[in-house]
């Protein structure tokens, strides 16, 4: 039976993109629809969206999902480091009152045991969002030398025995190629058994699956997400209208640290060194925020749906 997927912070986004009728509205990640049913909703009757996602899957759930709603959602397989273009190309005739980011994997994404995106499920080594694009998991942990595998994982999986998993991996792939999420895990293990000195067969650190933050930086490397959010964040600044919002959900600290850092940055005129007697840099602010804190889940959410725990919202308005 196919889960189903539960989308993170639903009230308090739609909330904060501050949506009426007629509006329209931009969801880069539709994913499961979850979100994008409820923009829907809220601009009804004729509100429209452009809805958009890498992964093909996602798109085709999601068309199952609005399919109420269809003659007022414009579908689109593409990255949103394209938005502005995507926006020029096929939307252009409409104003936008609202965009939403929601970074998170899907339900549907994690549980496909085709891509290899959850070390509970043994699949194919793969975690690619487009699979019209050519590098997987598979080829990083099989081809990268031991200096770019290492510093993918400590700087991508915020991992502090990136060294060691570094070396059990290099050791596993010397011995046959590592083409399944269960050959990874069985190459990271032993660089915690080590340092812990422990005989478990998965020895737990802090919580959380030890292979936890190696899967996450190679998801990233495979899919480039922090670049593509850095790229879509100015583009999303500009098309949007003044006055409207921008609402991005994020899952870990780094793609969080690259949204708050802009935003807090287009929040101000001068972004001069603070030791700079005058500025010179002539930027003028083009958001204000609409909150200084991150909006986390509810307890209430919290015990509904464990995978919102990491899930921060950060909110701006064009000015």
């Amino acid at each position: 039976m196919q889960a189903t997927h539960i989308p993170v912070l639903l009230e308090e986004a739609v909330a904060a993109l501050n949506l009426h009728p007629h509006d329209t509205a931009i969801d880069c990640t539709i994913g499961g629809g979850g979100h994008a049913e409820a923009i829907l909703r809220a601009t009804a009757p004729d509100g429209k969206l452009l809805a958009l996602d890498m992964d093909s899957t996602a798109l085709d759930a999601s068309r199952k999902r609005l399919e109420q709603f269809q003659s007022r959602v414009t579908f689109i397989h593409d990255n949103f480091k394209n938005l502005k273009q995507i926006y020029n190309e096929r939307f252009a005739l409409h104003k936008i009152d609202g965009i939403l980011f929601d970074l998170g994997l899907s339900t549907l994404e994690l549980e496909d045991q085709s891509r290899g995106f959850s070390f509970s499920i043994n699949a194919p080594l793969d975690m690619r969002f487009d699979a019209r694009t050519a590098l997987t998991a598979a080829d990083i942990v099989n081809t990268w030398p031991d200096y770019k595998l290492q510093k993918v994982i400590r700087e991508y999986g915020d991992e502090p025995l990136a060294n060691e998993i570094t070396r059990t991996i290099i050791r596993a792939r010397q011995q046959r190629p590592l083409t399944k999420t269960k050959d990874l895990v069985e190459a990271v293990l032993p660089a915690f058994r080590k340092i812990l000195k422990s005989t478990k067969e998965v020895p737990w650190i802090g919580g959380i699956h030890p292979a936890t933050k190696t899967f996450q930086a190679l998801r990233i490397a495979v899919n480039g997400e922090l670049g593509n959010i850095e790229s879509a964040l100015p583009q999303a600044v500009e098309i949007i209208g003044a006055g409207r919002r921008i609402a991005v959900i994020t899952f870990h600290s780094l793609e969080d640290r690259i949204v708050k850092n802009f935003f807090r940055r287009e929040s101000h005129d001068c972004i001069c060194p603070p030791e700079q007697p005058t500025c010179t840099c002539g930027h003028h602010a083009t958001v204000r925020l609409v909150s200084k804190k991150a909006i986390r889940p509810t307890s209430e959410e919290l015990n509904r749906n464990p995978r919102s725990r990491s899930a921060q919202l950060r909110v701006a308005e064009k000015i």
